[in-house]
């Protein structure tokens, strides 16, 4: 019997709330993870359409000295700018749902029953209602703030930007079918992970690692 669709269930949380690692745990189980922000990457690498109409918007300033994307100074700009950081995202999503869109195609080939869509961005980019479900991983914001400015080495001021151009820890509650609490415990969030796994697993069918 031929499988007739393959489920995409959606990852999202805030920056630093400890979605990777519940992505991390997902994948270790069996689950096939498409990374948004991987494809986020292949997006801009050096020859791709996106890094050159970002380059055209922004100035080539915003390129390093081997024509690669100086990811540090542009998210600086934006992060503090509403308006550049629209015009950033009109220019990446598309090329990135087009990347998302090839791998479930592959997935669907493959019959897989499943696959995860890990995106900090599903929420604001409206994308929660072609999924078939959405986890949300919730960490304290503050928490995020300090967690971001150990990770990557930002200010404070710049780290609670980026955390403000996301949307909140309400909203996102509200739209989830599943929550993930991260209250900073790794092994308390590995198995609320394989509870919502199982239940994913119970849901559209089995994996196998």
């Amino acid at each position: 019997m031929t499988r007739q669709t393959t489920a995409v269930v959606g990852l999202t949380g805030g920056i630093a709330s400890g979605k990777s690692t519940v992505a991390a745990r997902f994948r270790a189980r069996g689950a096939r993870v498409i990374d948004a922000d991987l494809l986020a990457r292949e997006a801009v690498a050096p020859g791709e359409p996106a890094l050159a109409a970002i380059a055209r918007t922004f100035g080539a300033e915003y390129l390093d000295a081997s024509g690669a994307l100086d990811r540090a100074k542009l998210g600086a700009h934006v992060f503090a700018d509403p308006a550049a950081l629209a015009k950033l995202n009109a220019i990446t999503h598309p090329a990135i749902l087009a990347r998302v869109g090839r791998e479930l195609a592959t997935a669907h080939r493959e019959g897989l029953p499943w696959v995860v869509y890990e995106a900090a961005l599903i929420l604001e980019n409206k994308l929660a209602p072609g999924l078939s479900r959405l986890v949300v991983v919730l960490a304290d914001p503050e928490v995020q703030v300090q967690r971001l400015m150990a990770r990557s080495g930002l200010p404070e001021t710049e780290a609670r930007q980026r955390i403000a151009a996301q949307t909140d820890n309400a909203t996102r509650r509200a739209a989830a079918d599943h929550v993930i609490e991260n209250h900073g415990d790794l092994a308390a969030l590995e198995a609320r992970a394989d509870a919502v796994f199982d239940a994913l697993s119970a849901a559209y069918g089995a994996l196998t690692a």
